[in-house]
């Protein structure tokens, strides 16, 4: 498989052409920028202002304004003059939709302009069209032709363009030729960024932003090697994952989305999209830069010039089961209580287990860990059926019943049991991914490509340092290309210092090798010198197995980050659908501002609530319309019925 990136095991950025932006310059070696969106009416210049300063001084280096209409385009005068004024010279950047003119408008005014290439020029009936060549080129010629004068307004003005494909929002002609696809994502730019490159307009970013991290990771990836191919060089990329949501489920999701590529060398200005005031996107956008901060330790981990994986599609590393780990089995999450001292049950409600004392009964969440590491120690009370402890391997061997629990080696230990014959049932094996211990995989690769031993064995693959995702990754290869099927989790250590920094490494970490189909369970570490919260260690953990759809455990929730078209209070709605709807395990609701969001930027969802006019909602079960013009005071609990009338409602226990 041909690489689309310098390496897939050493950290290297990606060679881009470089933009400029007002005064501030994108791409090529130039630092990794962070930018937000406002969410104030661009009408209402006064607001605008004040909460564009707020963003600049809470660390923005671009803002960008909506410009729905050429009235909102004009407006953006004003609000850059008061800026100015006022001593900000950050570069404004316009978000466009449907409106040419206004693009147009906006700029000979901003610094920069997006445009959304499924829904520039064309407008989304969802209608299949079977094209013929002849009409598929007819087609293209009427982009060239509204799309050209924009292009030449930018290079006369000096202004730069961001390309930006949304998942949802790809035209008819697109989905009639490609469909859903990451392929049809990247061809919708491809269309747009032919004609400027005739044009010798070469001052653009690009992006494929999707609520679903896989489908942008993919699509990202395609673009990339798409313009390798076809033009000979890359232009700068902006990251990010469209409607992640709020709280630590959007967090998650964009730390994936976005690390995922970034840990690649791919990306070179990123916007955390959440459904909050956009100031709070901020700290998350620096947080998961940092990690690539003066990071020049390329040649760490030795190099792989073939994968014997496709980097462009999903699919799970095949594996045999062992207990319940591996092959088609979900992903399991270990809980780690090595550092917990003498043990309760009310201990285990962190992760999903409730004790009742009067029926001597466990209560079993759809959250709940499968097991439970204690290092050298045992609880002194039974625990549920269905979490089992594993101990360090030197505790287990002086245990007088090691039926209950499950021995964890280091890979010497290991192999000294396999000689000795004292293995257990099953077997946790602690595997050292780094460089220093590349050569001592030999023997137990060999070991392990034995049957018997496989049949036993869950490996537990962690590394540290700066490359630790790619060093883990580069054990995946080693394993997929010896043809060793024996299941692996994914150990994350986190040596960050404080619980939002410990969130974006674990997601980061494991969430980029999970997307690659690489984990058969994941095992969150916090720094051993900080006590460990368990809770929001195994919601993170389960997080991040649902935002990489490799293992439902609640509702999700595709949210826009609100911006100054959007038509109700976002997080009040979003609060209140949440509050009646977060039991309902696996079903995904899109809550969106506009109909410049939805329905086709909700492309994944069961349900949609849509804003379409002042206090108007208009309901979808999918892509289709339901109930429309529903007064906002009632919407939610319509909502609820319409989930209920489709067979998708339980009760709440």
């Amino acid at each position: 498989m041909q690489l689309y990136c310098n390496n897939l095991t050493t950290y290297k950025r990606l060679a881009t052409l470089e933009v400029k932006v007002g005064d501030l310059l994108i791409g090529s070696n130039h630092p990794i920028r962070v930018q937000t969106m406002t969410t104030t009416d661009t009408m209402d210049t006064a607001g605008t202002v004040a909460q564009t300063i707020r963003c600049i001084e809470a660390g923005a280096e671009l803002v960008r304004i909506t410009a729905p209409s050429k009235k909102e385009a004009e407006n953006l005068l004003l609000i850059k003059n008061e800026l100015r004024k006022q001593g900000y010279t950050t570069p404004l950047v316009a978000d466009i939709h449907f409106t040419p003119n206004a693009a147009e408008v906006a700029a000979r005014i901003v610094e920069k302009v997006r445009v959304n290439p499924g829904n520039y020029v064309d407008k989304k009936k969802f209608e299949t069209i079977d094209y013929t060549d002849v009409e598929y080129q007819e087609e293209i010629d009427r982009i060239r032709e509204r799309f050209t004068p924009l292009v030449n307004i930018c290079r006369e003005y000096g202004t730069a363009m961001r390309i930006g494909t949304n998942h949802g929002s790809l035209s008819d002609r697109i989905m009639s030729r490609y469909g859903d696809t990451p392929m049809g994502m990247v061809e919708s730019a491809m269309e747009f960024l032919r004609i400027a490159e005739d044009l010798h307009y070469r001052n653009i970013v690009l992006s494929m932003k999707a609520s679903n991290p896989q489908v942008m990771v993919q699509a990202y990836r395609l673009l990339v090697q798409t313009m390798q191919q076809e033009l000979g060089h890359c232009y700068p990329l902006h990251l990010g994952v469209t409607e992640a949501g709020d709280g630590e489920d959007g967090r998650i999701k964009s730390a994936i989305g976005i690390g995922t590529l970034l840990e690649d060398g791919v990306g070179d200005t990123i916007r955390v999209s959440l459904t909050e005031d956009p100031e709070f996107e901020l700290p998350v956008c620096r947080d998961i830069i940092k990690r690539y901060t003066n990071r020049n330790d390329y040649t760490a981990i030795p190099p792989v010039e073939q994968l014997p994986y496709s980097p462009f599609s999903y699919k799970r590393r095949e594996s045999i089961v062992v207990e319940n780990t591996g092959d088609k089995q979900v992903p399991v999450v270990v809980a780690d209580y090595s550092h917990a001292g003498h043990l309760q049950p009310d201990d285990l409600r962190a992760i999903g287990y409730t004790y009742d004392a009067p029926s001597d009964k466990w209560n079993i969440g759809d959250a709940a860990a499968d097991y439970i590491y204690t290092g050298r120690q045992l609880p002194a009370f039974g625990l549920p059926g269905t979490l089992r402890p594993i101990v360090d391997a030197d505790y287990w061997e002086t245990l007088e019943n090691r039926a209950d629990s499950l021995p964890y080696y280091d890979t010497p230990g290991y192999l000294q049991a396999c000689r000795q014959g004292t293995l257990a049932r099953i077997n946790f094996v602690w595997v050292n991914c780094n460089e220093a211990a590349i050569t001592a995989w030999d023997e137990l690769l060999t070991q392990l490509a034995q049957p018997d031993a496989a049949a036993h064995t869950i490996l537990v693959a962690t590394a540290t340092g700066s490359n630790a995702m790619t060093a883990v990754r580069r054990f995946f290869i080693r394993l997929l290309d010896k043809n060793i099927t024996v299941p692996v989790i994914i150990q994350s250590v986190s040596p960050q210092a404080n619980a939002d920094e410990h969130l974006i490494h674990h997601a980061t970490e494991t969430g980029a090798l999970l997307l690659d189909g690489f984990g058969d369970g994941i095992w969150l570490v916090n720094n051993p010198a900080i006590p460990a919260d368990q809770a929001t260690l195994n919601n993170v953990a389960f997080g991040i197995l649902q935002a990489t759809r490799t293992r439902i455990s609640k509702t999700e929730y595709i949210s826009c980050p609100s911006c100054g078209r959007t038509l109700f209070d976002l997080q009040e709605t979003t609060a209140r659908i949440r509050a009646v709807t977060h039991h309902l395990k696996g079903v995904k609701i899109a809550i969106m501002g506009c109909i410049v969001n939805g329905p086709g930027e909700m492309a994944d969802a069961d349900f949609g609530y849509v804003g379409s006019g002042v206090g108007k909602i208009t309901l979808y079960k999918g892509k289709e319309i339901v109930k429309r013009g529903l007064n906002s005071d009632v919407a939610v609990n319509e909502l609820i019925n319409l989930i209920r009338e489709n067979g998708m409602w339980v009760e709440k226990n």
